[in-house]
């Protein structure tokens, strides 16, 4: 019998890829618009402009592999098959994510306006969904004593502290020479130094760097060169020779080395595997992410006004499926465990995080995701509005 995911590890993506800003522009568009060196940024592109299809999609897609991902995780057990697709899904579906976060961080330079944004789209966010989850867990998984801590996230709610993390650091790579190497070597020695801690999930934050850093670098010529032809047809061998890898290793490898949250020590690995499994994990994880993106459409789908949404589908459906391991659902139906039940669970959690990628949840949730916040910045905050400390230093500038 394979070892179960404990409850820190079976965690994935989130939601600063997922919707990092309402808006952002296409890559075309936002390329001519604004000056080098961060002309795609969500961050600075204005709520009226043209949203890209392409990253829409991206954000959806990803979610929906996400959510069947965690459906699988409780009845999967010794199952050689749906170990080796998990392996898959979770080499790439978080670097994706975890990218395309740096891609669209790219103009934070911790501006009064940005330093808002990365407040309220966030850390505010963080803070109410990882004391839901605590009290989800307390009173409807039956552990009243289950503690509400802002230091130790839970299920999912990781990624939106890493994001806060990565996203404040952001001046520091783009003003490095050669920025991907560094955060390489960070990710490597927290990969052999056991003594981190589990505080906002630090070895998880630094072990998966290297992909937000990679999402700073990138130009949307980048992206352009990862959809061409010739990409998509070498994906295919590409994912198949993975395949068949992970289906011949799958009793063997530990999942511990997908999820980054613990040394290689931790996981009873000598120390110099933590080096090596760090560069191996991220060439395979490249190579991967850019046969997902070859595949995503370029144009826009049915699917694309959900991308806008990814958010909600994010943060609400790990309720949907700690829900049912709290209710016994999971248990009490052992056929769920065979490839007709996987195929099931798919199918319902795949719906399931569409519905709740939808513009309706989207706007009911918008108090906890988006929420409005202005009375709690200066004016100086909001773009446009010179508070008085900006005028008086336009006066002077002007003199």
């Amino acid at each position: 019998m394979l070892p179960a995911p404990s409850r820190t590890q079976r965690t994935t993506l989130p939601p600063e890829a997922l919707d990092p800003e309402p808006g952002h522009r296409s890559a075309a568009t936002a390329a001519t618009a604004l000056p080098a060196p961060d002309p795609t940024s969500a961050e600075s592109a204005p709520t009226a402009g043209k949203r890209d299809p392409y990253f829409d999609n991206v954000k959806y897609l990803a979610i929906v592999l996400v959510a069947v991902a965690h459906s699988w995780e409780p009845v999967m057990g010794d199952s050689r098959a749906a170990r080796a697709l998990y392996m898959i899904i979770y080499t790439f579906h978080m670097p994706a994510f975890i990218l395309v976060s740096g891609y669209f961080s790219r103009s934070f330079d911790a501006s009064p306006a940005r330093m808002k944004r990365l407040v309220t789209g966030v850390a505010v966010p963080y803070v109410v969904f990882e004391t839901a989850y605590s009290l989800f867990r307390r009173y409807a998984g039956g552990e009243p004593d289950a503690p509400i801590t802002l230091l130790d996230p839970l299920f999912l709610t990781w990624f939106l502290a890493a994001l806060l993390i990565w996203r404040l650091t952001t001046p520091l790579w783009r003003t490095l020479r050669h920025p991907l190497p560094v955060a390489l070597a960070v990710a490597a020695l927290a990969s052999v130094c056991p003594g981190i801690g589990d505080d906002l999930d630090l070895q998880r934050v630094l072990q998966f760097l290297p992909f937000f850093v990679l999402g700073v670098m990138a130009r949307p010529e980048h992206f352009e060169r990862v959809r061409r032809r010739e990409v998509r047809l070498l994906s295919l061998p590409l994912f198949a020779g993975a395949l068949v890898f992970a289906y011949a290793v799958a009793p063997h490898m530990r999942l511990d080395w997908f999820y980054r949250s613990d040394s290689a020590q931790e996981i009873g690995a000598p120390w110099w595997s933590g080096v090596m499994m760090t560069l191996l994990m991220f060439g395979c994880a490249l190579l991967l992410t850019a046969g997902f993106l070859s595949w995503v459409p370029a144009r826009k789908t049915w699917f694309s006004v959900l991308g806008a949404g990814t958010i909600c589908g994010y943060l609400l459906h790990g309720f949907l499926i700690r829900g049912a391991e709290y209710a016994g659902l999971i248990d009490e139906n052992a056929w769920l465990s065979g490839p007709a039940g996987l195929a099931f669970l798919s199918v319902v959690a795949a719906a399931a995080v569409t519905l709740l990628c939808t513009p309706p949840v989207r706007r009911a949730m918008r108090f906890a995701t988006e929420p409005d916040m202005d009375w709690a910045f200066r004016r100086s905050t909001a773009p446009g509005r010179p508070g008085p400390a900006d005028g008086s230093a336009a006066r002077t500038a002007a003199r």
